[in-house]
């Protein structure tokens, strides 16, 4: 099979416009979180989130174009844009046939459906626009990449919750490595910072009420933490099999080697006890990649700061890497302490992050995480950067419905 690899990243994040911008405000420990600016949320028990700074999408889409499109959907073309101008990918007509997109998005147009709910009860049917469908619908994220770059290969939308952009990447991965796609643009998109979104987690009791100090309000791991943040943004890697990529010259983050998937059947939104799906998944990868549980330096964990899901997820780090994990050999750390949780693009931003820690050799802190919960007894690289050279690196997401994905990633090697 094929050897896959990242040659381009694109990331539109709570702590900026650029994979540059991201990365280093992650490494300085920034918090992208703050009070919600998006709509009114005074009569929210919820205040804050994770919003992008300073969105201009004319940057990237012409300005006729826009009415076409949902606040996700131009996101995941800004990364889209990012992404492929770093790989300095060019196609001929031939090659776009085997040139794909995936792009996972968890809940959709829900700037677009919120507004076209208004403009029906005030002005009725006839005053809805006939882009309303377009803009709401998961799937015109990869559709409006594929388009505006001729990618004529697969597309189409993975909706597995906040496993989302994670089994995106997976998917694509598995095209290339077949020998069925030359090349894929794949990741997630999110924007759920509406009174929809805000609403619905809310009334879940499942986001955290720290409302007079944002920055500290993600604290996973942390005895304090009181559900997690809604945050919004973009994710985009270009993957191509490493034959491709070393004939055209082109620069390498790192490898994909593993993907491990599962379900753990057993609840609406409680994770399964000793987080025994996630642990399947995380076994799968690993057995893809062909590793052994010492040979993995760096977990980019879910790490919601939910009370129970932190918890299960440690000791299923804990249930799969024993002595290795519990001696604190091994470094988790969680980067949603710092943008937020992304939903549908949280495991591509995630997963790009794990790319930028094996290509630098740092290892971007779990902010906030000043009362360790001794239930989570595992180095979650606490408040500070740290520098490690990572041979293979992990990323678990992990989505209501029970829904699991473990990715890894390796240092490219030749």
């Amino acid at each position: 099979m094929e050897r896959v690899v990242i040659t381009g990243l694109g990331l539109v994040t709570p702590l900026g416009i650029g994979c540059s911008e991201s990365w280093q405000a992650l490494l300085a420990g920034t918090s992208g979180i703050g009070k919600i600016t998006h709509f009114d949320s005074s009569s929210f028990r919820v205040h804050i989130a994770g919003e992008v700074k300073g969105w201009d999408a004319t940057r990237f889409i012409e300005k006729k174009k826009l009415k076409e499109m949902d606040r996700f959907t131009e996101f995941a073309l800004g990364a889209a844009s990012m992404a492929i101008e770093d790989s300095g990918l060019e196609l001929t007509d031939a090659e776009r046939d085997e040139a794909g997109c995936f792009i996972g998005v968890g809940l959709g147009g829900l700037f677009t459906f919120e507004k076209t709910k208004q403009t029906l009860m005030e002005k009725g049917p006839q005053k809805v626009s006939p882009y309303s469908i377009p803009g709401i619908i998961a799937n015109l994220a990869a559709g409006q990449v594929s388009m505006a770059y001729g990618l004529r290969g697969p597309s189409y939308c993975t909706t597995s919750a906040c496993s989302s952009g994670a089994h995106a990447i997976g998917e694509a991965f598995e095209w290339i490595r077949r020998g069925r796609a030359q090349l894929m643009v794949a990741g997630g998109a999110e924007a759920t910072v509406t009174p929809v979104g805000i609403g619905g987690f809310e009334a879940m009791y499942a986001l955290s009420k720290r409302n007079n100090d944002p920055p500290l309000a993600s604290r996973p791991f942390d005895k304090g933490r009181d559900g997690f943040v809604v945050g919004e943004g973009s994710g985009i890697l270009v993957l191509e099999p490493l034959t491709r990529a070393k004939k055209r010259g082109a620069k390498i983050y790192a490898e994909i080697t593993g993907y491990g998937a599962s379900s753990d059947a057993n609840h609406l939104t409680q994770p399964a006890p000793h987080g025994e799906g996630a642990q399947r998944a995380m076994k799968m990868a690993l057995k893809d990649a062909g590793i052994a549980v010492d040979e993995v330096d760096y977990i980019n964990a879910h790490g919601t700061s939910t009370p129970v899901g932190d918890i299960a997820e440690s000791e299923a780090i804990a249930g799969v890497f024993g002595d290795y994990a519990l001696s604190k050999k091994l470094w988790v750390s969680s980067t949603k302490s710092m943008i937020g949780h992304l939903l549908g693009a949280a495991g591509a931003v995630e997963s790009a992050i794990c790319a930028l820690a094996i290509l630098e050799g740092k290892i971007p802190p779990t902010i906030n995480l000043t009362d360790q919960d001794p239930e989570c007894p595992l180095d979650f690289v606490a408040l500070t950067t740290r520098e490690r050279r990572v041979r293979h690196a992990l990323n678990n997401s992990f989505g209501f419905g029970g829904t699991n994905c473990s990715l890894v990633f390796s240092r490219f090697e030749g």
